[in-house]
């Protein structure tokens, strides 16, 4: 294997984390860019199809989710690997997460193509529905192994601290994705318009370029996947390491996704076209926050590479720029969102009771999201320490205990405007809460080092 400085523990703190994330920043944004794109496209076709596409989109943040906790798993035990310059074991462990990552969401995307007629008749859908939901929801299952085993080996690459490739990689398959969803929704020439099945199928031919791309830059250009027959014993401890921060991480951001389930099952209670309403406001969101996925991306293997090497202080610098960053930018997004409220729900529906809703969304939310950040960039800095249990009851919190009950409650006072208020109180509390956490955390681990550092000399 090529062996890879610990690019990370040397240098100005700011530096690293701008330079990590500004690629990461660009690949995720024209990934986001794409999904709004596909719901400007679903758009046209009908409010039906957006609806439906309103249903499953909470569904697949879920299984996302899965490959988020994979993906930093693997990112907080490679990056550990390189800070304490074990490159072969980083070798090992990236491929063997590959292995992982395959069979978990294979078994996940067989389970989710059983159980789509009765879990979306939980989640509100009307009958009639059903049989498009189910073909759109299974074509979209069988592309999730191909966009897990992606995302974890991006996260292989992100933990040497090179973000540019795996940031590449997101463009490319965003890009494809787009030139195909025009031809495979609308139809040209003798492709027949497939609807709301086209967008679907688009992803899935996207996702598969991913994945190739991926197993290729792992092998020729950064040297860290083989293709032999794997150890057992090796492959076993791998899984453990992997798993040990990757199983609580991705329950961690699959309880967002639940709560968002959750959400929609109470706004279907409202028509299908308040669902469409908040399936667009759930993905103009996705595109404003993608300043915090990509920080919550670079920030695991900084923290990672910084603990190996013994140089703690520079994570928790790395804790109070981003702060700093999440709170600023936060105020400039709500600022942005509430001017632009009145024109950006009309690109994706005519209909004025789906526009309504999301009007109401961006006036109400967007004022937390820059806690919100901070609750994704704390979560990472927790995945990156080796201690992921924190961001789980920080996102237990922030959802189960906070979201869920008083979006219950402001629906019974205040109708659907109460759970938008709900959603914007739990990310400010728990935003707080999650800095406090980690620098507490962070502080603890720099005085333990710094005392054995001096008992040993």
């Amino acid at each position: 294997m090529n062996e890879r400085r610990a690019r990370l523990t040397e240098g100005p703190v700011g530096r690293h984390l701008i330079d990590m994330t500004v690629p990461v920043l660009f690949g995720i944004t024209t990934l986001m860019g794409q999904s709004l794109i596909d719901t400007w496209f679903v758009g046209q076709v009908g409010d039906r199809e957006l609806a439906a596409y309103g249903f499953g989109f909470p569904i697949i943040m879920i299984v996302m989710s899965v490959a988020i906790g994979l993906g930093a798993g693997t990112s907080s035990v490679v990056a550990r690997a390189i800070g304490a310059e074990n490159h072969r074991r980083a070798r090992r462990l990236s491929t063997d997460s590959l292995i992982l990552s395959f069979i978990v969401t294979a078994i996940i995307a067989a389970i989710g193509v059983l159980t789509i007629e009765p879990l979306f008749r939980l989640l509100g859908a009307p009958e009639d529905m059903l049989p498009m939901i189910r073909t759109f929801m299974t074509i979209l299952y069988s592309g999730v192994p191909f966009m897990v085993v992606g995302m974890v080996g991006m996260a292989s690459m992100r933990a040497t601290g090179d973000t540019r490739l795996p940031s590449m990689l997101m463009v490319l398959a965003a890009v494809l994705n787009v030139i195909l969803d025009p031809i495979l929704i609308f139809g040209v020439g003798p492709v027949p318009a497939m609807g709301l099945n086209g967008a679907a199928t688009a992803a899935l031919i996207a996702r598969g370029a991913i994945f190739f791309g991926t197993l290729y830059l792992m092998r020729h250009r950064f040297d860290m996947v083989s293709f032999s027959r794997p150890d057992w014993k090796e492959l076993i401890d791998s899984c453990k390491d992997v798993l040990h921060v990757g199983i609580p991480a991705a329950g961690t951001n699959v309880i967002v996704p639940m709560g968002a389930t959750i959400v929609t099952a109470m706004i279907a209670r409202y028509g299908p076209e308040a669902v469409a309403g908040f399936g667009v406001a759930s993905r103009i969101e996705s595109l404003m926050l993608v300043i915090y996925y990509a920080m919550s991306s670079t920030i695991g293997p900084f923290v990672g590479q910084n603990l190996a090497a013994g140089r703690e202080r520079r994570i928790l610098t790395a804790l109070w720029l981003c702060t700093l960053f999440c709170l600023g930018s936060g105020v400039a997004i709500a600022a942005f969102l509430a001017l632009m409220s009145g024109f950006l729900p009309s690109l994706f529906s005519d209909s004025e009771e789906v526009t309504s809703v999301t009007r109401l969304f961006l006036w109400v939310v967007p004022i937390s999201y820059g806690t919100y950040g901070m609750v994704m960039v704390m979560n990472a800095a927790f995945n990156g320490l080796g201690k992921p249990m924190p961001g789980v009851w920080i996102s237990v919190s922030r959802i189960l205990v906070l979201y869920v009950p008083l979006a219950i409650l402001g629906a019974a006072l205040f109708g659907i405007v109460g759970i938008f208020v709900a959603y914007a109180i739990a990310n400010i509390v728990t935003g707080f809460g999650a800095y406090i956490w980690a620098r507490s955390t962070a502080r603890r681990i720099c005085a333990h080092s710094e005392a054995a550092t001096a008992s040993a000399s």
